[in-house]
């Protein structure tokens, strides 16, 4: 007898009809002879229902309690499927994140999994439960509930599926797998069969939708992840930790194997900053006791000792980011600074290419010819990134789709 943990998105139970729906494959995977753990999001657009209406109460929720209100999308989901499942004749019981042991940290919107008790759910399997647990949640130390962040359900799933000793994790959304680029901005893009979790977590970190630390659980615990849809029973993509990927298009080795996009990017710099030891650490750390993000960071040549600064941050953060900004401006004597939430990310991504020349150069002509300026770079191993208009970043996404040919079948080598 296996053990299968699924996840199923918002898009995938939005109605009865939906719920229904994923309700008949669930028993399918049980009829099979499976023991089925499923961890559901909210129903469509429930979560930002409920934000909408925390907004309409206050214009400053507390974090603690805003946790609390969102934490109950899931639940809904859950009874409802445990109900229909037990309606059609299953054994069902559904736990929210607490009851099935996900325990975090304390960072209320974002929290992190700091471990997983999966004793309940182990009971609940052994009685000859279908177990639904709830997604995007779990519980401090002082059991005060916690929300994961967009796409946190993806990160119970997997953690679940390690947790238990899954053979794998199954992740079912209203998309059929992981594409070359997001087809709603490329429609040559194209549905991969197989992707590595190191150039999958590049992909999820730089905008492709699952959330990144689901990825990083998945290659921590070697624990295989199929992505596929909820709606049909094609095939999906595999994210695995096979050994690096070189794809052969033509007579031009691509080690391009994605592009990722992402609007969700505000840049702040900070001008006229006097140059001495520390003043990054003076600044970036009160960020990060903020618990803002900063990712591309670029510091221009000292220019009679003073330089100016230049950091990107989640366009959500931004407010928060600029009121940690302000005070420290002063105390480093800066003279001003500015900001801009216009901008978006574009990246190919690709195991190798460092090891290989001209991918940048390609990146940039093909860029350059689509009358597309650049903003920003940064550089991984198996990364470039460049900060565009987002205005523009369809005509980026598409002009690098075609330049690097992701398009065509790809045959992997060696």
């Amino acid at each position: 007898m296996a053990l299968i943990v699924q996840k199923y998105g918002g898009s995938s139970v939005a109605d009865a009809e939906k719920i229904l729906n994923v309700a008949s494959r669930v028993a399918r995977a049980h009829d099979d002879g499976n023991q089925v753990v499923i961890t559901i999001s909210a129903m469509g657009n429930t979560t930002d229902e409920l934000i909408e209406l925390a907004g309409q109460v206050t214009g400053h929720p507390n974090p603690r309690e805003m946790d609390a209100l969102l934490s109950t999308g899931e639940m809904v989901s859950c009874t409802l499927m445990a109900m229909a499942l037990r309606d059609m004749g299953y054994d069902a019981i559904s736990l929210s994140g607490a009851q099935a042991g996900i325990h975090t940290d304390t960072s209320y919107g974002k929290a992190r999994i700091a471990g997983i008790d999966p004793a309940r759910v182990h009971q609940e399997l052994d009685r000859g439960n279908i177990v639904i647990v709830a997604g995007f949640q779990g519980v401090t130390e002082d059991m005060d509930v916690t929300t994961l962040g967009r796409g946190g359900s993806d990160t119970t799933a997997v953690a679940l599926a390690a947790g238990l000793g899954a053979a794998r994790c199954e992740i079912y959304t209203d998309v059929d797998g992981i594409y070359t680029a997001d087809p709603k901005l490329v429609p040559s893009a194209r549905k991969m069969d197989e992707v590595g979790f190191e150039e999958m977590l590049e992909l999820a970190s730089y905008g492709a939708k699952m959330n990144p630390r689901s990825i990083e659980f998945g290659m921590y615990y070697n624990v295989p992840i199929l992505v596929a849809s909820s709606f049909s029973d094609n095939p999906g993509t595999i994210i695995h930790g096979g050994g690096d990927m070189e794809v052969n298009v033509g007579e031009i080795r691509n080690r391009v194997r994605g592009i990722a996009t992402d609007t969700n990017v505000a840049k702040i710099t900070i001008h006229g900053v006097t140059d001495r030891p520390g003043i990054a650490a003076s600044l970036f750390q009160p960020l990060a006791d903020a618990d803002v993000s900063v990712d591309v960071i670029v510091q221009n040549a000292s220019v009679r000792g003073t330089t100016d600064m230049t950091f990107t941050v989640n366009r959500t953060d931004l407010a928060r980011a600029l009121e940690v900004v302000e005070p420290i401006m002063r105390e480093l004597g800066s003279g001003s600074y500015t900001s801009a939430d216009n901008l978006a990310k574009i990246s190919i991504v690709g195991t190798g290419m460092q090891d290989a020349p001209g991918y940048a150069s390609r990146m940039f002509r093909a860029l350059a010819d689509g009358d597309i300026n650049i903003d920003m770079i940064t550089t991984s191993e198996i990364r470039i990134t460049c900060l565009v208009d987002e205005r523009q970043l369809a005509d980026a996404a598409n002009a690098l789709h075609e330049a690097f040919q992701l398009d065509k079948p790809q045959e992997h080598a060696g």
